[in-house]
């Protein structure tokens, strides 16, 4: 008879070193429910199992600003394979076409990826999570329906030749929510003659995270071995998701006003997203000023422990 878990109140940011092969989904269920027996968890933006890299999972009352994350700047790096274009943008499907790779120049490749760059229109693969009608696009791809995929628009901050090959480049691609990936090897391909594929994804940082420490599974459940006092300095605090907003460390009265969903008054010159901390150093809410007014985006429920705190 398979042991019942029994999950835990647990708060706090993991930066999971997403392994080759695993679902984003897989590595947040092994890491909620095979190491920190978490109630709640989330992950804050899929990589494909062929991606490797930095994947924070959010727990408990960390998920209230998973959303925020998922829409965070992120990093790459990507190798694409030139010459041939496959079914589902990577190595992982079918070659559909092939054709001679020219000698490509540095200008040349320049010249493209200029193209590239900035606001951009791009068409998501058609193998990829979006839904369309209350279905993810890979299903109906499966399935062999002929489906419009509708382009958007995305931003790509920076796009950069790390090194090349005759037939191969690396390339450092810096973007923001909803950019595939994917789909800039298969443009890029396309305008240089010869069609891409990507082959190789790790994504390495996500904003406010540019320098993540990041951890394994492995090490994770060799820190589970130890027990919590190996494993719990491993998740992150809360407040380390709000780490790149103005703090605000507030008053026991403006903490007691804030906590009870009443808005305070701001000096007008703030303005945009701040994390508010209570007079005891807790993180107590995301707030957002409006003209000289403080409106609560998000409040977090969590005890006065040292590890929800950012130094008074």
């Amino acid at each position: 008879m398979k042991r019942k878990i029994r999950f835990r109140d647990l708060h706090g940011i993991v930066l999971l070193d997403k392994p080759l092969g695993l679902s984003s989904n897989a590595a947040l269920q092994a890491v909620r429910k095979g190491i920190f027996q978490a109630e709640k968890g989330g992950h804050t933006g899929a990589l494909d199992p062929l991606a490797t890299g930095l994947l924070p999972l959010c727990f408990g009352e960390a998920t209230k600003i998973a959303g925020m994350l998922l829409g965070s700047r992120k990093a790459y790096l990507a190798e694409c394979r030139l010459g041939a274009t496959t079914s589902t943008a990577d190595l992982e499907g079918e070659v559909v076409l092939e054709r001679p790779v020219p000698r490509l120049s540095d200008a040349d490749i320049e010249a493209s990826l200029a193209k590239l760059r900035g606001r951009i229109t791009q068409v998501p693969p058609i193998y990829s999570a979006i839904k369309i009608d209350g279905e993810p696009l890979y299903v109906k791809a499966r399935r062999g329906e002929a489906v419009d995929v509708p382009s958007r628009e995305v931003e790509v901050y920076r796009l950069e030749v790390v090194s090349r090959t005759d037939d191969t480049l690396t390339l450092y691609v810096e973007c923001g929510s909803g950019t595939y990936v994917r789909s800039l090897a298969v443009d890029l391909g396309e305008d240089l003659g010869c069609g891409a594929h990507l082959t190789a994804l790790r994504r390495l940082w996500v904003e406010p995270f540019r320098e993540p420490a990041m951890v394994t599974l492995e090490q994770l459940q060799a820190a589970l071995e130890q027990g919590d006092e190996a494993l719990l300095p491993l998740l992150l605090p809360v407040s380390a998701g709000l780490a790149d907003l103005p703090a605000i460390h507030l008053t026991a009265e403006l903490s007691l006003a804030v906590s009870q969903g009443q808005q305070i008054l701001l000096d007008a010159s703030m303005t945009g997203r701040l994390s508010l901390f209570a007079d005891d150093g807790r993180l107590l809410a995301l707030g957002e000023a409006v003209d000289g007014k403080l409106c609560i985006v998000r409040g977090f429920n969590l005890a006065p422990d040292a590890r929800d705190k950012r130094p008074l």
